[in-house]
């Protein structure tokens, strides 16, 4: 009988060529991540994501001993069998293999090595005594210890927690498992595709990169039959930091900043409690403490007196350049554009037309403007290009601001002052309604502009607004459905409530503004609005608007670079 089938192939691992340039060694640590999760090891390796967590808080509390480096550890050749050494936090390197790990704890005895690695909590009571990333991590110590011409046979992990060791010796088995996870890493990384989320896995709930990753959102929005779990991430109590008051000057005394006018004290603020600094007016920051900020990746974004944002201060910024070259590359495609212009115009006409619903006072029926914005948000979809777009838009616009007065409380005396709006107005501000209506949306573009760059995107490259020099287009771009819920409904909130009173702005050269006792107020409310805890539409679980505007900056993200169909737009019920 004929045998048609090919003769089978073996296959041989291939060495990695020594490494030349700029290549990048592999750390064993991120082996040990690819083995737990490739997806994980990918955010973190190739993306240069990172958040901290209580594990690895508590992770850096048990490495704190092992990570002060020790006198010098003996080379190979130098080991003197009849004596026992340690060595502390030593790290070692092989261009031929392309690894390199940190050791926290070598023991030298009779002539072999051991390394040993820290781990906080407890032992694990499963087969083999460690999980396989645990083992795989050691391993790779081992086998660039060999490198280096040591004798090295097995390893141990210490537990701090029950304070127990588990002995790992360095079995065929367990080096076939480490080499494929160190192809597995170099072909995702080579490959530039980002693995798929777990489905439904418990890891997922103690992952520090749980809020990055968003495993459940993806699966849910690329197949829809999982429920995503509620975000299960450490909450940031950290809020912004406004200096407003003039010749302020902010300082760092400790682990505190300290804001002072003429040179007296005035405020303090714990540094592990600010999330940004916002400077407005003529405020200076001492070098140092800029320089502090900046190695704590807190922001620092500058505005004009009259809340005008002017720009902001960041560190060396995001490593994501992956994500960077997906941005790029959409915007110059006439087709993405439009088709994220569409769905962002139409969530913000939606919204518009929600905010009028609910805070309608008007004796008149409200119907006829919703089906209004009704009809034009559907209209929207339809747009065959930006011009066209721009057109609906400004058109829903109208409406909505022609009947805005109607969502304005109005005070039962006549004779005492009231905030009257007939339309909307910029550049400057003629009336005290645009006044605010106008610091809402600058406030509202630093908040976006922050949480873009923090995330990775480029805040001035947009597919809606056309970039300009100075303007934040895409940061311009999403926050568009979120003027009418935050901005617009903070100066409602603001007039409604009593909070800021038509005496609390001041007028010049056909100019409104707030002054500093109403600025002060409506940051507050701002800020109170942004700490607002809602139930996301699409996944069910409750977040607050700070936490949402990251969450969907990265779906953003994760739209761009394909992991989803379409941009998911927020719109409120």
């Amino acid at each position: 009988m004929n045998d048609e089938r090919p003769p089978i192939q073996l296959e041989l691992p291939l060495p990695f060529p020594e490494l030349s340039g700029d290549m990048p060694l592999l750390p064993a640590r991120m082996i040990n991540e690819y083995q737990y999760c490739p997806r994980l090891a990918y955010l973190e390796w190739v993306q240069g994501e990172w958040a901290a967590s209580a594990d690895t808080v508590e992770g850096d509390h048990a490495h704190r001993r092992v990570d002060k480096p020790s006198k010098r550890f003996p080379e190979a050749d130098e080991l003197d069998e009849t004596e026992k050494l340690h060595g502390r936090s030593i790290t070692l390197s092989s261009n031929r293999l392309g690894l390199i790990a940190k050791l926290d704890l070598i023991e030298a005895e009779d002539g072999v090595v051991t390394p040993i690695d820290y781990k906080r909590g407890k032992r694990p009571h499963v087969a083999r005594g460690a999980y396989d990333p645990e083992r795989v991590q050691l391993c790779v110590q081992a086998m660039v210890l060999r490198e280096h011409g040591y004798v090295c046979e097995e390893g141990a992990l210490y537990y701090v927690q029950s304070r127990e060791r588990v002995r790992v010796v360095f079995d065929d088995e367990l080096q076939q498992l480490t080499a494929n996870a160190i192809n597995g890493l170099r072909l995702i990384a080579a490959g530039g595709h980002i693995p798929d989320p777990l489905r439904d896995s418990p890891k997922c709930a103690g992952c520090s990169l749980v809020g990055i990753c968003l495993p459940d959102e993806v699966n849910y929005l690329r197949h829809a039959d999982l429920e995503p779990r509620p975000l299960a991430v450490m909450r940031d109590e950290a809020l912004p930091v406004y200096v407003q008051a003039y010749k302020a000057k902010i300082g760092k005394k400790g682990e505190e900043l300290e804001i002072s006018i003429d040179d007296e004290k005035v405020q303090t603020a714990r540094l592990v409690d600010v999330s940004q600094v916002v400077v407005m007016g003529n405020v200076y920051i001492t070098t140092p403490c800029l320089q502090d900020l900046m190695k704590r990746e807190i922001p620092v974004s500058w505005h004009s007196y009259g809340g005008w944002f002017v720009g902001h201060t960041v560190g060396t910024g995001h490593k994501n350049v992956e994500l960077r070259t997906a941005q790029y590359k959409a915007s110059f495609d006439d087709k993405t554009c439009l088709a994220i212009a569409r769905n962002l115009v139409r969530a913000k006409i939606q919204n518009s037309r929600t905010l009028a619903r609910r805070n309608w006072r008007s004796d008149a029926p409200v119907e006829p403007l919703l089906e209004a914005l009704k009809n034009l948000a559907d209209k929207a979809l339809r747009a065959v290009d930006l011009p066209q777009l721009l057109g609906i838009e400004g058109g829903a616009a109208a409406q909505y601001f022609a009947a805005f007065d109607q969502l304005i409380k109005k005070p039962d005396d006549s004779k005492q002052l009231s905030f009257d709006f007939n339309t909307r107005n910029r550049r400057p501000p003629t009336d005290p309604v645009n006044a605010m209506l106008s610091f809402a949306y600058a406030m509202l573009t630093r908040t976006w502009t922050m949480n873009l760059s923090a995330v990775g995107l480029d805040p001035y490259r947009g597919f809606y607004h056309q970039p300009r020099y100075g303007r934040p287009a895409l940061a311009l771009d999403l926050m568009e459905p979120f003027r009418p819920i935050v901005a617009d409904s903070t100066v409602l909130q603001v007039i409604n409530n009593g909070e800021v009173r038509p005496t609390d702005f001041v007028s010049a050269a056909g100019s409104v503004n707030l002054n500093e006792g109403g600025r002060k107020r409506f940051i507050a409310a701002f800020e109170r609005r942004m700490s607002q805890e809602i139930t996301h539409p699409l996944f069910g679980y409750k977040v607050d608007y700070r936490r949402l505007f990251e969450i969907q900056a990265r779906l953003f993200g994760r739209y761009l670079l394909g992991e989803l169909p379409e941009y998911p737009n927020f719109t409120t019920r």
